[in-house]
């Protein structure tokens, strides 16, 4: 290792710093790049610092073999470690440091790179093993990592696993702040599992970046992260465990004890979670040529943003740069001004009909209005500041029979809504019925296996179980940590991880039940806390149960009063986060839509991930709900091929308020919705007062006529139109029978389904 190499790399781009410039996966600007992408301002500034790489115990980089070895092997570094191992270690390293004489090389560094090993093509126990040699290289591996002779990448550091790492790397340190971060960690409210994490992670941090703790930033953790994740991948492929990242813990701890700048994001994923773009930003991503183009949708994008949201904005932002401009351009680079011709429109208009992936496209009527509405809004503040906008005034491109007709395509989408509705309401006792049965399975599965001792065998539902615990279960009970809970099926040997089993089907259960008893918004569910829990006295006495919608589509602030059902699931929730004792975790929530964190609060659809706790995302519940179909599909067949989203259960909520006699206004109080009208949309479904006039008419005519010229329908007759519907997906090609079983369509006649000659 070379005394001129510097731990630190300025980038005057981003004006972050990080620890480290490796030689051999590139320079640390590249992690810095990947930290800037996703960080951005949150994440301090820190000076760039000149020193050189630790040496806890000395230079060792072009030290004899004889030396490192006795060095590897010494007491007064390995403190009450029995001799027979430190002879170990010593012989082991000695063995690493003759395969590494036969690679090039003026020091130990340049060898280790120059081997197979070094550069993560092998694994160690191909150079030595207890099994070929009698001694097994790894210990001395463990031992140069620990003396600072050698600097891996992660890949090499990743492809051989070191015992106790973490323990041996802060032994041999010396550094009183690796030691209290040592304490930090134990007193953190960690698993067992996640503590050892977050000191092994941070002490390979540490040794492949070549640092010490004082060193390390935050955009260095995460350059770290990024590596640590490329190396994972590389060694198992297409492993979704190997994607994820890791530091969280190591994150957490730091920040908890001061380590980081106080601006710093209180985690690592609220680091990378990107926040708003600014206009500027929201324009340059779709890269337009014209620069003076650019310049009128910013000073555009910039005015409208006053008097809208966020989310808005970047679809606008969208609308006009990406799918207005950029297609112009394509379709005529030397499109200096809005004036378009009614042939580049008539392009332009044709472009944006499908998508970049050859799908037609749903909303071009709403591409099309907002640059109608772009337009004539230049017309509109040309009058009055004709000095910044009078330029830039043209013919609107878009002709007023663009919009004819309008009405009438917004009334397709009312109706295939409305019958997306139709065919999803039969079905939803099913559904129900699949997430309570499930959770009940579930949950009573679990509280027999908790009350069985260990080895014990027990039956569930006719099937014997086996209480089992692994032996890293008990190396956690030995630290006083929870174990989850485990049976082996008797006869098959599969173990079944009940208690994780248990948790999804809760919250399925508990998302299903509290959609379709309150109509609330995807987004209004996962904002719930436990401040939205109320109580209203009437004044007659009776305490009424109300859950408090936060303001969210429409910025209103709206209550509901909760059924015995609501209530029963909202108090399970609780329940469950304070079955230990302790109050709810204050968690901060990202919106995705507007891209802010809101303040730490009690949500109530959160649950713990790794080190922390999170909130629930709307893609998660849309993805519980899609799995609980495909499930249902299994054995239904009316569910092959259909989804329910969050929406459908607010549109049957609605459909069963109005339609059991509920005013409509009281309904769209409840819905929140600021238009009468939205919610006669949602009820039109099923329209009850007309059917309901109608039976009654058919009844009265029944009356008054004699009797003798009606009869009741026959259970033949009503079987044949109940039939008929199964006719009818023969003749639509829906049929839905499950594979290899008999289907009674196969063999129909043609003739009587009206498809013969």
């Amino acid at each position: 290792m070379t005394p001129t190499t510097s731990r630190r790399c300025s980038v005057p781009e981003t004006q972050l710093r990080t620890t480290g410039q490796s030689r051999r996966h590139g320079p640390v600007v590249e992690g810095l790049q990947f930290a800037s992408r996703f960080v951005g301002g949150p994440i301090e500034p820190e000076p760039a610092v000149a020193a050189t790489p630790p040496r806890p115990h000395g230079e060792f980089s072009t030290a004899s073999v004889s030396l490192l070895s006795q060095v590897a092997g010494s007491s007064s570094i390995w403190l009450d470690t029995q001799r027979a191992t430190r002879l170990n270690w010593k012989n082991s390293t000695r063995a690493l440091l003759e395969y590494l004489l036969t690679f090039p090389g003026k020091t130990w560094q340049a060898r280790w790179d120059a081997s197979p090993l070094g550069q993560g093509q092998i694994t160690a126990d191909e150079v030595g093993s207890r099994r070929t040699t009698g001694t097994s290289v790894i210990p001395g591996i463990r031992a140069l990592y620990c003396l600072r002779v050698i600097q891996p990448t992660p890949l090499a550091f990743r492809r051989n696993p070191l015992p106790n790492y973490g323990v041996m790397f802060i032994a041999a340190q010396g550094d009183q702040l690796l030691d209290k971060y040592a304490g930090e960690v134990r007193a953190h409210q960690f698993r067992q599992v996640h503590r050892r994490d977050a000191i092994n992670e941070l002490c390979m941090l540490l040794t492949v970046q070549g640092v010490a703790l004082s060193d390390v930033t935050p955009a260095a953790l995460l350059h770290f992260t990024h590596e640590n994740r490329k190396a994972r991948c590389a060694l198992q492929p297409g492993s979704q465990v190997s994607n994820r990242l890791i530091g969280r813990g190591v994150w957490n701890v730091l920040h908890a004890m001061g380590h980081f700048p106080p601006s710093t994001p209180e985690s690592m994923r609220a680091a990378l979670l990107r926040g708003q773009l600014s206009v500027e930003e929201l324009v340059d991503q779709y890269e337009i040529t014209n620069q003076v183009v650019r310049g009128l949708l910013i000073d555009y994008l910039t005015r409208r943003k006053a008097d809208t949201d966020y989310s808005t904005l970047k679809d606008l932002a969208c609308k006009l740069t990406r799918h207005f401009w950029k297609n112009i351009e394509k379709i005529n680079p030397d499109q200096k001004d809005l004036r378009i011709s009614p042939e580049d429109y008539a392009t332009w208009r044709q472009m944006i009909t499908v998508k970049d992936d050859g799908k037609p496209r749903v909303g071009q009527d709403s591409i099309v209005i907002a640059l109608r509405s772009f337009y004539y809004d230049l017309h509109t503040w040309a009058a009055d500041e004709p000095e910044r906008w009078a330029a830039w005034v043209a013919p609107c491109p878009v002709p007023p029979s663009e919009l004819r007709g309008l009405g009438v395509r917004r009334r397709r989408i009312n109706e295939r809504s409305a019958d997306r509705t139709r065919q999803r309401q039969p079905l939803l006792p099913l559904l129900v019925n699949h997430v309570e049965t499930r959770y009940d399975r579930a949950r009573l599965f679990l509280e027999q296996a908790d009350k069985t001792a260990e080895g014990e065998v027990f039956a569930h539902e006719g099937t014997e179980y086996r209480r089992v615990r692994t032996e890293a279960d008990r190396k956690l009970l030995r630290h006083g940590d929870a174990v989850p809970t485990r049976v082996q099926e008797v006869d098959s040997g599969r173990i079944v991880h009940i208690g994780t089993e248990e948790e999804g089907a809760f919250w399925e259960w508990a998302a299903v039940e509290t959609l379709r008893h309150s109509g609330v918004r995807i987004e209004e569910l996962c904002e719930l806390t436990h401040l939205s829990i109320r109580q209203y006295q009437r004044a007659n006495g009776e305490v009424i149960a109300l859950l408090v919608i936060a303001p969210s589509k429409t910025d209103r602030e709206r209550v509901i009063p909760m059924s015995a059902e609501l209530f029963h699931v909202i108090a399970s929730i609780v329940r469950r986060h304070t079955r230990t004792g302790r109050p709810i975790p204050l968690v901060s929530r990202f919106d995705y839509h507007d891209k802010v964190w809101s303040p730490p609060m009690p949500f109530l659809f959160q649950r713990q991930n790794g080190t922390t706790p999170m909130v629930f995302s709307t893609a998660t519940i849309k993805v519980m709900l899609g799995r609980i179909c495909e499930q249902l599909a299994k054995n239904h067949r009316e569910f092959r091929g259909l989804k329910f989203t969050p929406h459908d259960f607010r549109r049957i909520f609605a459909t069963e308020l109005v339609n059991s006699g509920l005013p409509i206004h009281i309904g769209a109080a409840l819905m929140g919705h600021l238009d009468v009208q939205t919610t006669r949309g949602y009820v039109a479904v099923f329209d009850e007062d007309v059917i309901r006039h109608y039976q009654d008419f058919l009844h009265h005519r029944r009356e008054v006529r004699p009797e003798g010229e009606y009869r009741d329908t026959t259970d033949q007759e009503w079987d044949e139109f109940e039939e008929h519907f199964d006719r009818r997906k023969v003749e639509l090609g829906s049929c839905g029978r499950p594979y290899g079983t008999p289907c009674q369509h196969e063999h129909a006649c043609f003739s009587e389904l009206g498809l013969g000659a």
